[in-house]
């Protein structure tokens, strides 16, 4: 076991931590239960109690289960961060169904895959993405979508400047199969028994990789409940009288995690943000005194270089933290002659349903993965031969936890390569290269699967490059990252076309092609025509020396 880093573990903290044998849905049960009165949800100046939370996460699940979700089906959640998407994830669960988030800029042609491979039969979404599912309905066996409008949640009469997406009024739906959210919530329907318990699926969130389609992450109720309880204790700011101010997207796992599962696991309250503006996040800071904020590095930055930041009053905060990419240090200089806090880093994945590794609030490193949390077994291994390798040397990052997924959905070859015994144990292999020092905090250095971070967004050039393929004029395609200045890296497509295109179609077209096809994160910024794409011996696209030509050529630049 390793365990050098109890030298540095958080003041107060137990090394163990033993987690509920309960179901993520009586979290919320609990704690309506104890604080029905007490505000879960604070959104756009609207507070929502427990008691409302939880009626109305009852009704929608006895809507599905009138609809024909059984146990173990996966329902698609697939929505912007609204009070909508909370009370879906949970009736979701309430109806021993299975969550699968997804990314809401996901356009028609990737949710194609998402069906095909969950085989969902509900859809619960968001008004202004409707239209990338409805085509879908009848498709495979998605069969009812439950339409939501945002702004019915929010407060008439808030001076907070609202996104487009809550401003917009709810539209009627029709069409066979398709239910407006309010209709299913007044329908008057109830759930049968709650049959899942902590060793039941209950989330899927999708992780892509090398292989181009997306993975579906199998998450138990035990594994899920594990950072939702890990994150309560280890950091300040949280406990029943905290609040945490939720601006990432819960579709990903450390917004889902830090800011829905586990306030609602301690029964605290959860200031709600639809889309990141930095001015709105720093008046609900003073206005609903925020104990607690998780965020992308990006959005640090963003708030302190608003030029009126410091006319805010940000003092109730006792907890700011993330990852997405290391914290610059003159930024985390700026935070802490700010606020008086230490950006708090933290590493995970969506195989780890968030962190594996956190920074001790009172021990924080800069630019560092941070230690392993409870109960929670990492080391660096050879990638190539599996031996453990010591302090400072680069390997592997591998964990062992309660956190850890149970495989990939209907992938046994994958998850079996996912994965290595050591000491009789089983290990995640993460794919990234780190090492620890003398006091076992753990630093990145580099991907061993071909990944770009540009501002947090994990985008998998593999998947990229299927999609473009579509595009009747490539050839061929080889995505690549490239230096961005303000999102660290960003998507470059080298692009070869078919001898009946070159001449016909322009880099701007298919730029413009892939705004169409894929999220907007995951859209070259650059594309680059080429006559030929370099191979090696064995015919392979030699991916890595068109990146690191590319980011030689920025540097003599510079």
């Amino acid at each position: 076991m390793f365990d050098r880093h109890f030298a540095v573990w958080p003041d107060g903290a137990p090394h163990h931590l033993t987690l509920p044998e309960t179901s993520l849905y009586e979290n919320l049960a609990i704690s309506a239960l104890r604080y029905p009165n007490e505000n879960a949800i604070i959104y756009y100046d609207r507070p929502i109690t427990y008691r409302a939370l939880k009626d109305e996460v009852d009704a929608l699940a006895g809507q599905l289960e009138h609809l024909g979700v059984e146990k173990g089906d996966r329902v698609l959640l697939f929505m912007q961060n609204a009070p909508q998407f909370i009370i879906g994830y949970y009736a979701i669960l309430r109806a021993n169904a299975i969550v699968v988030p997804i990314n809401p800029m996901n356009r028609t042609a990737e949710l194609e895959h998402y069906l095909e491979d969950t085989q969902a039969a509900v859809c619960l979404c968001g008004q202004e993405v409707f239209g990338q599912i409805e085509s879908l309905i009848g498709h495979e066996r998605l069969r009812h979508v439950i339409v939501a409008a945002y702004g019915e949640y929010a407060a008439t009469d808030t001076d907070l400047e609202l996104p487009a997406e809550v401003r917009a009024a709810a539209q009627p739906v029709s069409g066979e199969g398709v239910i407006s959210w309010r209709a299913a919530l007044d329908a008057g329907y109830r759930p049968g028994d709650l049959l899942v318990g902590a060793d039941d699926l209950a989330v899927f969130p999708y992780s892509s990789g090398t292989t181009g389609a997306p993975k579906g992450c199998m998450h138990t109720h035990r594994s899920v409940m594990a950072t939702c309880v890990h994150g309560a204790a280890w950091r300040p700011g949280g406990g029943r009288e905290g609040v945490t101010l939720a601006t990432l997207p819960y579709f990903h796992v450390t917004g889902m995690q830090g800011a829905m599962n586990s306030p609602i696991f301690q029964g605290s309250c959860i200031v709600l943000m639809t889309r990141w503006d930095r001015r709105t996040a720093a008046k609900l800071i003073e206005r609903y005194r925020v104990t607690s904020w998780t965020n992308i590095v990006t959005m640090a930055i963003d708030l302190l270089s608003d030029p009126d930041v410091e006319s805010f009053d940000l003092s109730s905060l006792q907890n700011i933290g993330g990852g997405g990419a290391a914290m610059p240090e003159a930024v985390s200089d700026k935070l802490f002659n700010l606020t008086g806090l230490r950006y708090i880093e933290g590493y995970g994945l969506s195989e780890t349903i968030a962190a594996t590794h956190i920074n001790p609030a009172d021990h924080p490193k800069k630019q560092c993965l941070g230690i392993p949390v409870f109960d929670t077994d990492s080391r660096i291994i050879n990638e190539e031969t599996g031996e453990e390798l010591g302090v400072g040397e680069v390997g592997e990052i591998v964990s062992n936890g309660p956190q850890v997924f149970q495989g990939y959905w209907n992938r046994p070859e994958e998850t079996k390569k996912a994965f290595i015994d050591l000491d009789g144990k089983r290990f995640f292999r993460t794919g990234d290269m780190g090492y620890y020092d003398e006091q076992g905090y753990f630093f990145i250095v580099d991907r061993v699967k071909r990944m770009i971070n540009a501002s947090g967004f994990k985008v998998w050039p593999a998947e990229v490059e299927s999609l473009m393929y579509r595009h009747p004029a490539i050839q061929e395609s080889c995505v690549i990252s490239a230096p961005h200045e303000r999102r660290g890296e960003t998507v470059k497509a080298c692009v070869v076309l078919t001898a009946a295109e070159k001449g016909k179609v322009s880099e701007e077209d298919i730029i413009d092609w892939c705004k169409e096809q894929m999220a907007a994160y995951k859209v070259p910024q650059i594309v680059e025509f080429r006559d030929e794409l370099p191979r090696s011996p064995t015919g392979k696209v030699m991916w890595r020396s068109l990146q690191e030509a590319e980011w030689e050529a920025h540097k003599k630049q510079a």
